[in-house]
Order: structure tokens, then sequence, then C-alpha cells
């Protein structure tokens, strides 16, 4: 007779078998971006914790990593939610898909982000582009438990106000206590009023605490270079700064190596990593 614990196995199962999930939601954000709200036929929570991701697949057309953008903390558990840039082949036939469509999904895999130790901490967070739809995930987290928390600061750059992600609702956390919001575009248009240039020009103006403080950082790889030089010069240390690394994932297991930096698999390691963790990693950044 087997001894081993079924909920164990029903866990390794959901990793290598895809579980079917059906959409209940599709919102064009964007010319290139649409959200979707999926839930698992089974009615089961997909359990995430932010920064995780999960790999989405379709018959007949294959399987993509996609960070997931909701928070464990939203109401209704038994949904997740993803933003997606229309991209490829894979991206371009999600995209065609509608309400009431079914797709597989596997996960969720990686490391999140470590929410217990930012708890108590003031917090940067720094997104370019499509960066702010993982890092969605952990603000909603924070906002969801404001009380837990210090200082907020939310600094979004974008290349037209046009492509702005999520730009009402980051608009309606910056109303709440001690949280502010600054968006900078790399190129503005007759209505825009706000700043003009790269995200790194916000950084001068945040009041930082070097000893209380972490920044979160999220978006293309040239962004980082920058943004940690900036943080950096502010003095603030490596290992308070967090980012999320998504490059060349594939198969979610560590199996494939397509996402192996140096010893690190990012699908497994990451795709969260402390700045300390990535010395000598010239790759990865």
């Amino acid at each position: 007779m087997c001894n081993c614990d079924k909920n164990k196995v029903v866990e390794v199962d959901a990793l290598y078998y895809p579980m079917e999930g059906t959409i209940v939601k599709v919102e064009q954000m964007t010319e290139y971006e649409k959200f979707f709200e999926i839930r698992l036929s089974d009615g089961k929570e997909l359990g995430n914790m932010p920064g995780q991701f999960v790999q989405l697949s379709m018959f007949g057309i294959g399987e993509a990593p996609i960070s997931v953008s909701s928070s464990p903390t939203k109401e209704d558990k038994t949904t997740f939610e993803i933003c997606v840039r229309k991209v490829g082949t894979f991206t371009n036939a999600l995209h065609a898909l509608g309400v009431g469509d079914k797709i597989g999904v596997r996960g969720p895999f990686g490391r999140g982000f470590p929410v217990d130790e930012l708890k108590g901490n003031d917090l940067l967070f720094i997104a370019g582009g499509l960066g702010i739809v993982p890092l969605r995930s952990l603000i909603r987290f924070v906002m969801d438990k404001r009380r837990d928390f210090g200082k907020v600061d939310i600094l979004l750059g974008c290349k037209e106000p046009k492509d702005r992600l999520f730009s009402n609702e980051i608009e309606e956390w910056a109303r709440l206590a001690d949280t502010n919001y600054t968006c900078t575009v790399d190129k503005s248009d007759p209505e825009w009023k706000g700043n003009v240039g790269v995200i790194t020009t916000l950084i001068p103006g945040v009041d930082i605490d070097v000893n209380r403080t972490y920044a979160v950082i999220v978006g293309p790889p040239i962004m980082y270079k920058f943004t940690i030089m900036s943080l950096m010069d502010k003095g603030l240390p490596k290992d308070r700064i967090i980012m999320l690394l998504e490059r060349r994932m594939k198969c979610g297991l560590g199996k494939c190596g397509h996402c192996q930096i140096n010893h690190k698999y990012v699908c497994q390691d990451g795709p969260t990593f402390r700045l300390d963790e990535l010395t000598g990693m010239g790759e990865a950044l």
C-alpha cells in the first residue's frame, strides 16, 4: 500500500501537467497589452506569492512563462490575473482568446519577493515599461496590508503616456497615507504634464533612509544598470536592492537550462534576486 502524501502528489502534478483554466475577463489596456483574469476549472486557488509566474499553454501553439500580476490577498482567490504584451506566436494566439476560452496552467513557479523581510521597512518600487506587471502583484500585496510597511514610493517609466499600465489603479494607491507616485515618459504628448526623461531622473527626488529602505526594480536589462548605480550613489546597500529577472525562462522546472546564469536557474533560484546574490555574475544584469 502506498503511504505517499496525496496532497504532495497533486502539487507535483500541477508543476508537470497543465491544469485547465478558463478566461473569465479580458480587457484591452494598450495597443499591444491585454489583461486577462483566469479561473482554474477545478475551483482551486493558484496559491501564488508576489513575484511568481505560471506556465500557460495552448494545444498546437506551445507554452510560455507569464508573470502573475495579481496578489494572493485579492478578494476572489479562485482567480488570478496576468497582463500580456503581443510580441510573438504564443502571445498573438493568447490575445485572440476571449471570455470562456480554455488555457493550460502550470505552476506557480519560482521564488517570489521576500515579503516577510520587507515588512516594517520603507519601500521604493521602480518599474520600467512592462515591469509594472509583475511588480503590481507586490504593490497590491503591500497596499492590502498597508499597516505592515513604512513609506512607499512608486516610480514608473514608459515610452509614451499612452503606454502606461494600471495608471488609474496606481493613482488610487498614491492617495493612501505615506504613499507617493511619480511617472516619467521618454516622449510626451500635448496633454502630458509630468516628467520627461529616463526613470533614473526621478531617483534623486526620493528621500531614502538607507537603513530602513528596500528598493524593488523590475524592467528591461538596460534600466537595471543605471538604476542600480543611482541607488548606490544614494548609499543604498546591495542587500537592500531587489530585482526580478525573467530572461530566457522556458520550462519553469530548472530542467532545460535556458535560464541558467552561472550556477543559478532563474526559474527556480529566482526570478527575484537581491543584488548581493548576483555579485560576480555579470551576465545577469
